[in-house]
């Protein structure tokens, strides 16, 4: 295992890194098999364990707590707030209101006393940078949080949010968590110059693209895993953006083949080769793919493959511009583009 600093804390945490998302219903799994995938994943030397609140209504959380009961100094543990926790309108967002409780929430689930690291799981254009910024500051100084982040943030937001804690002497984020892989490369073009230029750390999530690079998803083959199951317009191939992909995939199997290497060793070290990443996220639901993931730990791809996989995907394109997660809204709902 490979470890970097993780942005300019000092804290040094290892390149595979491991989520959390499908321990409890996301994933069906249950909390022996959670217990085991940490066990080994630590054994490996993974030392960050990602979370969050609304990862299962907070059935994650508990679930870490309990398999990292006993290591907890061993361990650089993060989860993350904003999502909706419930029907009731102010469990949610990044308000001081609702961030407060939903640390109190969060630790009282994990069974500790601070996470290492609290990241706010997306922008919320209700609230003011100011005002989630001074929360989670005075977190911070309480000793709850060690440091702050963000999640899928655009760029502009990310350049917004620093510009803000120096405009009002507050702390600043210290990471993001993008979604980033061979097939979703936007963030080269935006997110990543802007989080080199801060010096935040990476923490990139969904590196095999929601199975499309774990080897499951192959021509002739149908789609056999959970994410198909639950999210089938995803991998409906008579999507345009779906039949790119899987093309591509198809490449980048020839690719890997041709350097000794599974596609999963292909997908994980490219992530992982970029200057402006930290850590990618794993997300197992079995030992079984957590070993077949760990086997990228030691991955290092030379100039020739990376080359290669350039000319299968371009650098800065998305092949599923849809499934982005950092669309500004004024995209996403016309009246907000639209003089009144």
């Amino acid at each position: 295992m490979h470890y970097r600093t993780l942005g300019r804390t000092g804290v040094q945490v290892s390149t595979l890194a491991l989520g959390a998302m499908n321990f409890g219903a996301i994933g069906r799994v249950p909390q022996d098999e959670a217990t085991a995938i940490v066990d080994a994943a630590l054994e490996a030397g993974v030392n960050l364990i990602d979370t969050a609140d609304m990862y299962g209504q907070g059935e994650s959380e508990v679930m870490v707590g309990k398999a990292i009961a006993g290591r907890r100094d061993d361990i650089v543990l993060a989860t993350k707030a904003t999502m909706p926790m419930g029907d009731e309108r102010n469990h949610r967002g990044n308000s001081r209101r609702w961030l407060v409780r939903a640390l109190e929430d969060s630790l009282r689930r994990l069974d500790v006393d601070h996470v290492d690291l609290y990241q706010l799981h997306r922008w919320d254009p209700a609230t003011s940078d100011e005002e989630a910024l001074s929360a989670l500051t005075d977190l911070q100084r309480a000793g709850k949080i060690r440091y702050f982040g963000s999640s899928t943030f655009p760029a502009y937001r990310i350049v917004q949010a620093q510009w803000a804690a120096r405009e009002h002497h507050l702390g600043r984020y210290v990471t993001e968590q993008p979604s980033y892989s061979i097939l979703q490369r936007g963030i080269e073009a935006h997110v990543l110059p802007v989080t080199e230029e801060y010096g935040m750390g990476v923490l990139t999530w969904s590196p095999l693209a929601s199975g499309w690079l774990s080897g499951a998803v192959r021509a002739g083959r149908e789609p056999s895993g959970n994410r198909a199951k639950v999210l089938p317009q995803r991998f409906d191939l008579d999507v345009p953006a779906n039949r790119a992909r899987l093309d591509a995939v198809e490449e980048l199997a020839k690719l890997a083949e041709q350097a000794g290497l599974t596609l999963i060793q292909l997908a994980l070290g490219f992530v992982t080769a970029h200057p402006g990443v930290t850590s990618a996220l794993i997300g197992p639901r079995t030992q079984d793919h957590l070993r077949s993931q760990l086997e990228a730990a030691d991955t290092v791809l030379p100039s020739d493959v990376l080359d290669a996989i350039d000319a299968v995907v371009a650098p800065g394109t998305d092949l599923a511009p849809d499934e982005k997660f950092d669309t500004p809204p004024s995209l996403l709902d016309p009246a907000l583009r639209r003089r009144r």
